[in-house]
């Protein structure tokens, strides 16, 4: 059985590239770091601006990051067809300007960029359109959206891309080492799901929704999905947990509950629960392992100290969660994870990077996945 499991975690290492800023010590610094303990040799160095010493730094223009970044991951990628996990590090800007798709159609993540690298070449990918509530952009339909197979390139397009960030280098690190601490022993604590009654709840049948359905566009998910839906998602995770045994408390009164420990996986409104405490959010604690996803428009707005605006994942992070999933500027409800899809697949065994991306509706928009993509505490 040790010398089947050697071979799995081989294989795997094989499948991740990481990308480093040389101009970053952060990112150098944690790059090694996660190519050491995972074993990884696939390895991309880039020189842009450092991301980690200013907030100005956290976003790029989008022809340098053409040039800096994606021209050679492009050449390293042809070369390397096994890839299908890249990993960024602190020291990589989060957010581009000047794009062809994001918010106003130009203004993306940098990791969803990337995840969405070759759509734009396949003639099944399906470009959207969102235009709600004064905000409009373009995006592309995830080719992985709620898949039951498990993910390649090869065979679904496009990459899956999570970020070792926090507000340390050393937070950065720590989300590798809760990674495999939790696949040497599985988190035993509870899953907290706060709903927000006070929306209502919706219709418990539809969940998860689609952005597509048979082939064609539904323009319900494509304009803003209704509170209440996210919160029927919440719902119908935790009947999902609780049907295959795993310990989880779904909280369904006004109440916004923080300062809780020993916590296995989250999810909630964050700062736009109508009852959000500020400060019993900064006290959550996670179990290794454990994997977050919060209902807030600019949760990964950046990955440095700052005052005020939306609650972050950061702080999640600095909780020791080891995976959460952020927005680097306004994604509409819809493009934020079904919790339903979110934990069913994690604690199914699938890697923390599939069952964020298998989860999400849209690449080339607002999302960023922080974590080693490896990560899967509930593997048989």
């Amino acid at each position: 059985m040790l010398a089947s499991l050697a071979v799995v975690i081989a294989s795997n290492a094989a499948r991740v590239l990481v990308i480093e800023n040389t101009a970053s010590p952060m990112s150098v610094e944690i790059a090694s770091d996660y190519m050491q303990k995972r074993g990884v040799t696939n390895v991309l160095k880039v020189e842009c601006q450092d991301s980690g010493v200013s907030t100005q730094n956290e976003t790029m223009k989008y022809g340098e990051f053409l040039e800096k970044i994606d021209k050679p991951l492009r050449t390293i990628l042809a070369k390397k067809p096994g890839i299908d996990f890249i990993v960024l590090t602190k020291g990589i800007p989060i957010r581009l300007t000047g794009a062809t798709t994001g918010v106003s159609g130009t203004q993306p993540s940098l990791d969803s960029t990337i995840a969405a690298i070759g759509y734009a070449d396949r003639k099944d990918s399906i470009p959207i359109q969102l235009n709600d509530s004064g905000f409009t952009g373009k995006c592309w339909s995830n080719r992985f959206w709620n898949s039951r197979e498990r993910f390649t390139h090869a065979k679904f397009g496009g990459y899956l891309v999570t970020r070792l960030d926090g507000y340390t280098a050393d937070d950065a690190k720590l989300l590798t080492t809760f990674a495999m601490q939790s696949e040497k022993q599985r988190p035993t604590g509870k899953f907290l799901i706060d709903v927000a009654e006070g929306h209502g709840i919706g219709s418990v049948d539809k969940v998860p929704l689609s952005a597509i359905t048979d082939g064609k566009l539904d323009m319900h998910m494509i304009n803003e999905m209704a509170y209440n839906e996210w919160d029927a998602d919440m719902v119908v995770a935790g009947k999902l947990l609780e049907k295959k045994g795993i310990p989880v408390m779904v909280d369904r009164t006004d109440v916004f509950i923080g300062r809780k420990s020993g916590i296995a996986g989250y999810s909630s409104w964050g700062s736009n629960d109508p009852k959000f405490d500020a400060q019993g959010y900064l006290m959550l604690r996670f179990d290794p392992g454990a994997i977050a996803e919060t209902a807030v428009s600019t949760s990964a707005r950046t990955f440095l100290p700052t005052s005020g605006g939306q609650s972050l994942i950061v702080d999640l992070i600095k909780g020791r969660v080891t995976g959460a999933k952020g927005y680097c500027d306004e994604p509409l409800l819809q493009a934020v994870a079904s919790p339903t899809i979110l934990f069913d697949r994690y604690t199914s065994g699938w890697t923390l990077a599939e069952s964020y991306y298998a989860a999400s509706r849209f690449v080339g928009w607002e999302d960023i996945v922080i974590g080693d993509p490896l990560c899967s505490p509930y593997a048989k």
